[in-house]
């Protein structure tokens, strides 16, 4: 273990043109951390070009593919620092984004997670889809954001300059405290990647944790480097582990009547796919429900001891957003 308190941890599957591009200035601008790269089985160039451009960066090579949670998990064993910086290889950091994070956790010790303001970065005038100016879920378990709501991204005009509390922090850039990561026993690993952060964010507020958002630190994000949005697969993840994530968190009392009317939601949308040609989607979304199902049990056995019932910001997004045309957070 080091005297630096933080620890930044880039995730890397095949990344290297992305480690070229973005890593330089998270060495530059991280004077406070320790640099790590999770590597997952790249069979690139990825550890030979760390090797060879970067002696100082700690490299922790996971044995195979394992995604975002259980890539993550595995690592942060062997992690001792405790703040962990978690962050997407096409991050983009700015000067100074460490410091305003550490001093919150020095001041705050009930706030377990953090997220920095996320800006998009091919247009830095925009927030961005993944995080953007911190996460909120609806009662039916939809996330969005402020800045950004389903497909209607905000531009950035300051309206989100703030610290406040939010209800979930995004992966792209996730600061979280070692002992809490370690007391929830990290992310979710059925999740596999996609919607984990929210799920051990829910956690969080289960366990009466405090997630904040902090507009004082910055950063840009590329968003589907590795898996875009047109991509089934990343549909399949979203609508399974969405479902997954309200069977271990909802309240008792809900959990019947949100999941039915979830998976009626989840049908509309499956057919809004198929009547647009998107037929790989409308598939990806019924072998969502299958193994949904599949996982069910094992899920249920996840609950926690407290579920609490005011885990949402609106009752529905999806009526607020295509029915009563509200596009922006703050309306």
């Amino acid at each position: 273990m080091t005297d630096k308190k933080i620890a930044v941890v880039v995730l890397n599957w095949n990344g290297v043109a992305l480690l070229a591009q973005f890593l330089p200035k998270i060495i530059s601008f991280s004077e406070e951390a320790t640099i790590y790269v999770v590597d997952n089985a790249s069979t690139d160039q990825s550890i030979q070009y760390i090797r060879d451009n970067f002696p100082n960066v700690k490299i922790i090579e996971n044995n195979k593919n394992y995604g975002f949670a259980k890539g993550y998990n595995i690592a942060l064993k062997s992690v001792e620092e405790p703040y962990y910086a978690l962050v997407n290889s096409d991050i983009e950091v700015t000067k100074n984004w460490l410091i305003p994070i550490k001093n919150q956790f020095e001041n705050e010790p009930n706030t377990a997670i953090i997220q920095p303001k996320i800006l998009d970065f091919k247009n830095k005038n925009l927030f961005e889809y993944a995080g953007a100016g911190g996460g909120f879920i609806d009662k039916y378990g939809y996330p969005f954001c402020r800045g950004r709501i389903f497909e209607s991204i905000e531009k950035d005009t300051n309206q989100y300059d703030d610290t406040c509390e939010i209800f979930w922090a995004s992966g792209a850039c996730f600061f979280v405290r070692k002992d809490f990561f370690r007391i929830l026993k990290g992310f979710d690993e059925d999740f596999f990647a996609h919607q984990e952060e929210i799920d051990l964010c829910w956690r969080a507020f289960n366990l009466c944790y405090v997630i904040k958002y902090n507009a004082t630190s910055v950063v840009y994000h590329i968003g589907g480097a590795t898996l875009n949005e047109g991509n089934p697969v990343k549909t399949f993840l979203n609508f399974r582990n969405s479902l997954l994530m309200l069977v271990k968190n909802l309240p008792k009392d809900q959990l019947i009547p949100i999941l039915f009317i979830r998976m009626i939601l989840d049908g509309i949308a499956g057919f809004k796919f198929l009547f647009k040609g998107k037929f790989k989607h409308f598939t990806a979304i019924l072998k969502a429900h299958f193994y949904f199902y599949k996982l069910i049990s094992i899920n249920l056995r996840k609950r926690g001891f407290v579920q609490k019932a005011n885990y949402y910001e609106t009752k529905s997004i999806v009526y607020n957003y295509f029915v009563k045309r509200k596009k922006i957070f703050n309306s």
